[in-house]
């Protein structure tokens, strides 16, 4: 018997290819064509295992028909199962924030279907269980849910609620309001040695140089206040050291009254020199602190200065000229007891992160460097250059506003009334801190500095040289107006580049210093009018002004990172 043809099959597979069966559905799907005499396609055990150890037959072993194969088979001819994900799986991860505390969690959604099983039917999803890969369409899920309670978040951050928002407004309107009265005082004190210091001249019979003493104290009052400051800010708080500075200005006041000896005056102006820097320097630190607001509130807590200033001269004038021109420092005692208690009830003796709390700020995390904070403050530049332009600038300020009254006595031809003079300074200065705090954030703070200074130059020039009584009373209101933005200015600046750390610290020595100047230049402009006049008043302000500009273009513009 001849063995057939190689591209031959049997009629036995020919008729099951025919017939459409199983064994055609396997030929058709797998195209394989079946040839004798050749070593098997498929490994001994493959679904398509075929018997060809005999050439003398070509049918096929009953095994190919099994139901293994028609499992295999069919499986064309089978739709498909639909396959599920299994369900995402929420983790939730906590949010650190800068200090590392727990803040709301946020939610991510890990899916664990891999496309390999999705879009493949051949694979058993029962196989694919616990493979955990990311699909290259699905990406992780974030989300953070719309409103997270404290408890639900599991945070330490208590809920606000409405009333209790209104209590904390309420809180920080009342601790401003008392740190402006405190300002208000202060300018009401820089204000009333103006009017009245050509009649304290006449009284004690003393000229430029000696009653230019008042001033020295006074200096050296405000600069023992901004060196302790620090000191007694960390060893009794904020509240404490509030309430002392405004008993010790009580206590200056109350020896001033009597118009007793020169040297008892000269000791009175030193404890309200000293008690007023202790109050500048903790309420800047504190407005400076701020997170919300800190510019617009510097600029009302120092106008309320300039209002204290303008109403002083209008008091103060009216006790020109008599005997008993000291009790105007009766009235200054009495206002010092209400500033003692208003400070004393607010701020009830607490520290500044305790009354910060009171009115929902968050209070500044404290440094764990525990090093000597003088060498800290005294070791920036910046502080030094910004303590300078202080230092000039509230020289120049009391100076013009106390001086320029002598001056227009003398030069011309003024009478008692030219204290009025004054007030009009000062009322220009609390006008210009508040109307041209637009004007400020539209053109730059650090760009208007230069030309409010140089504007205040040309007016000043002008006092020097135009002899008219009415042209240098207009004049002086506008260099008041001009100058009144900058301390704002400056403090605001300050909290910008020092170290919030050193903040308190930095800005109390800055304002101290700066209230300092409040007694070096008209000590100065004393001992040059005794000398050659008071006509040297002005050359002094036109240098000290042209000095300003110098310094202010030293000072940084950012935060130094060290």
């Amino acid at each position: 018997m001849s063995a057939p043809q190689p591209s031959t099959l049997s009629s036995t597979a020919r008729r099951g290819a025919d017939d459409g069966g199983p064994l055609g559905d396997v030929m058709r799907a797998s195209r394989v064509t079946f040839a004798v005499d050749k070593p098997p396609i498929y490994a001994l055990g493959s679904a398509l295992d075929v018997d060809t150890a005999s050439a003398s037959s070509l049918d096929i072993p009953s095994t190919a028909t099994s139901d293994r194969i028609r499992r295999r088979s069919d499986v064309a001819r089978i739709r498909p199962r639909e396959l599920t994900a299994p369900e995402p799986e929420a983790i939730e991860l906590p949010v650190l924030n800068y200090f590392g505390k727990h803040e709301d969690p946020v939610s991510i959604s890990l899916r664990t279907a891999g496309p390999s099983y999705a879009s493949d039917p051949f694979v058993d999803p029962e196989q694919a269980q616990g493979t955990s890969s990311f699909p290259s369409s699905h990406a992780p899920s974030v989300h953070a849910p719309s409103v997270v309670t404290g408890e639900e978040a599991g945070s330490t951050a208590p809920v606000v609620s409405a009333a209790q928002k209104a209590e904390y407004k309420r809180k920080s309107r009342m601790h401003f309001a008392a740190l402006c009265y405190s300002f208000w005082l202060e300018g009401w004190n820089d204000g009333t040695t103006g009017p009245l210091l050509p009649t304290i001249q006449r009284h004690y019979d003393i000229g430029f140089a000696i009653v230019s003493l008042l001033f020295v104290m006074n200096c050296i009052g405000f600069l023992s206040g901004s060196l302790l400051n620090v000191h007694l800010n960390d060893r009794y708080g904020f509240g404490k050291v509030l309430v002392l500075g405004a008993v010790l200005q009580v206590f200056g006041y109350a020896l001033i009254s009597p118009a007793g000896p020169f040297p008892l005056m000269c000791i009175g102006f030193l404890f309200t020199g000293f008690g007023i820097a202790l109050q500048n320097a903790q309420a800047n630190g504190f407005v400076g602190s701020l997170k919300e607001g800190a510019r617009t509130k510097f600029g009302f807590l120092h106008a309320t200065y300039g209002l204290g200033a303008l109403t002083a001269p209008l008091v103060a004038t009216q006790f020109v000229g008599i005997t008993h021109w000291s009790f105007h420092y009766l009235i200054s005692t009495v206002i010092g007891v209400t500033n003692v208690a208003v400070l004393y009830f607010v701020f009830k003796g607490k520290n500044q992160d305790d009354v910060m709390a009171e009115a929902g700020a968050e209070a500044e995390e404290a440094s764990a460097l525990r090093e000597n904070k003088y060498r800290q403050i005294l070791g920036l530049k910046e502080v030094h250059y910004l303590s300078t332009f202080a230092l000039i600038y509230v020289g120049v300020e009391v100076s013009l506003g106390g001086w320029i009254v002598t001056f227009i006595e003398q030069k011309r031809g003024g009478g008692a009334s030219a204290g009025y003079i004054s007030s009009g300074f000062f009322g220009g200065l609390m006008l210009g801190r508040i109307l041209l705090m637009w004007l400020n954030r539209k053109i730059g703070e650090r760009r208007i500095m230069f030309i409010y200074a140089l504007l205040a130059i040309q007016l000043e020039v002008t006092i020097w040289v135009v002899p008219s009584l009415i042209e240098n009373a207009v004049a002086v209101s506008f260099i008041g107006l001009l100058l009144g933005p900058m301390y704002p200015i400056l403090m605001t600046h300050s909290t910008a580049i020092l170290p919030r750390r050193l903040l308190t610290g930095c800005v109390g020595y800055i304002g101290g210093l700066g209230q300092a100047g409040s007694a070096v230049l008209p000590f100065i402009t004393g001992l040059l009018a005794s000398k050659f006049g008071i006509e040297s008043l002005q050359p002094l302000i036109v240098s000290m002004m042209s000095t300003m500009i110098v310094i202010w273009a030293l000072v940084p513009r950012v935060r130094r990172v060290d």
